[in-house]
């Protein structure tokens, strides 16, 4: 890279670079979101062992039985790997990084009307992708907002460091981890349509709440990625993937973060 920006303007990566966040609008077109929605609404009715387990005779008291998160469909399902190295979603993350960009997760939430939301967190807690950080692309399938749990930012908080979480509302948030922004940060919301593209910085603060919406679901298409200058990651986010889909072995981070423990889990967020 020589720092010129083929993707984004001037004002987008200063966006991004001052604020933490950037949405593009528009990113994926119409055709695409409906290739995605339909995919998993193909998943939906299916069960595969280790990455998606729903309780298909589930009731309406916790509709994340029925419908819980997708980690990693890109392991298993090839629209999702090609949505996770979308030429478009790559060209913006080398931009963002000015250097080449390795994609590392995939997620998908369905998040039905009354679904919990998360609680605050920081992504680079869990991926610790070490020098450097990783960058969310966050990609609305249905438009979101505040009333079907859209996205909640905490902007310029990607200046601060990573903390360890405290313990979050049960009955609020379907994780455990809780990171509060500073009293003079608030979080704010991210309304999107479908197609537009939430990227922000792996230190900055953000979650979602619950879905409000009687008939409503809030899905959505993440993934995570890595600059490629990057010595090392954690363990269940290897291997990652160049632009042209062959796999990169990075180094397992065995450092415990700021919480001074190895986290066992694989993260998801939002």
């Amino acid at each position: 890279m020589t720092g010129k920006l083929n993707a984004l303007t001037p004002e987008q990566k200063d966006q991004f670079d001052t604020e933490g966040y950037l949405i593009v609008r528009g990113l994926l077109t119409a055709e695409e979101v409906n290739e995605i929605k339909d995919t998993f609404e193909q998943i939906s009715h299916t069960t595969v062992p280790g990455y998606f387990e729903p309780d298909l005779s589930a009731d309406n008291t916790d509709p994340l039985k029925r419908y819980p998160r997708i980690v990693h469909p890109h392991r298993f399902n090839d629209v999702a790997m090609k949505y996770m190295l979308h030429p478009k979603v790559m060209a913006v993350m080398e931009d963002l990084y000015q250097e080449e960009a390795l994609a590392a997760q995939s997620m998908f939430y369905y998040k039905p009307p009354g679904s919990r939301g998360q609680a605050l967190h920081q992504d680079n807690f869990y991926l610790k992708v070490e020098p450097g950080n990783c960058i969310a692309a966050w990609a609305a399938i249905d438009p979101a907002d505040e009333e079907n749990g859209g996205m909640l930012i905490v902007p310029k908080t990607q200046q601060f460091d990573i903390v360890c979480p405290e313990e979050a509302d049960p009955s609020q948030s379907f994780t455990t981890h809780l990171v509060k922004p500073p009293k003079d940060r608030a979080p704010v919301p991210a309304i999107m349509e479908a197609g537009d593209i939430l990227f922000f910085n792996g230190n900055m603060i953000h979650g979602s709440y619950r879905n409000k919406s009687k008939d409503r679901f809030r899905r959505a298409f993440i993934c995570h990625y890595a600059n490629a200058s990057a010595s090392m990651i954690g363990k269940y986010y290897r291997p990652l993937y160049r632009a042209n889909g062959e796999p990169v072995d990075l180094p397992e981070n065995q450092d415990g973060g700021p919480c001074g423990i190895e986290f066992t889990a694989p993260y998801g967020a939002h």
